[in-house]
């Protein structure tokens, strides 16, 4: 029996000295690296939301979800008599305008009219005041009729040159006139292709969001278009760790799809303006390695190299107390840190590599 006793107290001495065992380390020198941690949601490029500038109901859904489109492809076709309406008025406004211009029975034609007339009466007002003069000039005749002619051939020259200036202003009126109504016209055509909505790009229909016989508005988007094959990672980045990034820095992405796969991207575009809601920066990085098929909406993590530290003192952060404090045989001892790592931490000073350290008791 004190045999047998004796056999249980060795063991249990050697069973506690292995756990302490395994719960100690020493300081190691590695090279540590320092990164962000970000979420991560993958999102087709240059993806965009497709509305209509133009009121409506829904007439004809001409693609489905998961249709690949072309640039300048036929989306939907919205309903709406009005602008068929004004496209008709602003044409019959773009005739009228034209005729007056141009038309045989243009304003500016009764105006020639009228011109040639006082033209013709200045004509022979001038030549009978040339007669009157001569014959004054001999003493021929009174003086009131010399007067008379003199005032009719002004009087008829000013009108010439009045109906010339107003010749002039109209035909100016009338041309203006007649460009706006092209112009309207031309407006009126445009509203009018715009209830034929197109791709912008060439793509994946995403997502519809209406239905025919549905009501259209500009507020309101109908679909969601984006790249097939170019996908992006956004990124959601805290507002503490914003100001270490910068463009073409290495993020390392994790997609929970594909388990434990790790995938390089570099970073190529920071949103300097922060969402309130959330009080993170959104940014986007484009994958080095790409994966084999990606889906809008897949999410993971990712890890942002900032740093690169070699051959550094360093404990797993797990062994800090209160994050300044280490254990030891020596009792709780306050170390000073450095860099640091997802589950490293570089000692700068306080402890040395020959030191053992003790795992926090909870």
């Amino acid at each position: 029996m004190i045999r047998n006793l004796t056999l249980i107290f060795l063991t249990l001495i050697l069973l506690s000295c292995s756990e302490e065992a395994e719960n100690t380390i020493s300081p190691e020198i590695k090279t540590i690296t320092e990164s962000v941690y970000s979420s991560v949601t993958i999102q087709p490029d240059s993806m965009y939301e497709v509305f209509s500038s133009v009121t409506g109901i829904l007439d004809k859904q001409l693609v489905n979800e998961g249709d690949e489109v072309s640039i300048g492809q036929e989306l939907f076709q919205i309903t709406n008599n009005n602008p068929k309406l004004n496209t008709q008025n602003a044409k019959l406004a773009m005739d009228i305008a034209r005729d007056n211009y141009k038309g045989d029975n243009a304003v500016l034609t009764d105006l020639i009219n009228e011109i040639k007339l006082a033209q013709l009466k200045l004509s022979s007002d001038s030549l009978n005041y040339v007669r009157q003069k001569n014959l004054w000039n001999q003493k021929i005749g009174s003086k009131l009729d010399y007067d008379n002619r003199k005032l009719q051939y002004e009087t008829s020259k000013s009108t010439v040159k009045t109906l010339l200036n107003k010749f002039s202003r109209t035909s100016s009126q009338l041309k203006q006139q007649y460009q706006q109504a092209i112009n309207s016209y031309d407006a009126s055509l445009t509203l009018t292709n715009d209830f034929t909505i197109e791709s912008k790009i060439k793509g994946t229909v995403y997502s519809i969001y209406k239905k025919p016989g549905e009501i259209i508005s500009a507020q309101q988007a109908i679909a969601m278009v984006g790249h097939s094959k170019d996908f992006i990672a956004e990124l959601l980045i805290d507002e503490v760790d914003i100001i270490k990034l910068k463009k073409n820095q290495i993020a390392l992405i994790t997609i929970d799809a594909y388990g434990k796969k790790v995938f390089k991207a570099n970073i190529n575009k920071i949103y300097p303006q922060k969402n309130n809601r959330s009080q993170t920066f959104k940014v986007e990085a484009r994958f080095v390695d790409i994966p084999e098929k990606l889906y809008p909406g897949l999410s993971g993590e990712a890890n942002i190299l900032i740093s690169e530290k070699p051959n550094v003192l360093t404990i797993p952060k797990a062994y800090l107390i209160d994050e300044t404090h280490v254990k030891t045989d020596n009792g709780i001892i306050e170390i000073t840190t450095g860099l640091e790592s997802l589950d490293l931490i570089e000692i700068l000073s306080g402890i040395t590599k020959d030191d053992i350290l003790y795992f926090p008791e909870e």
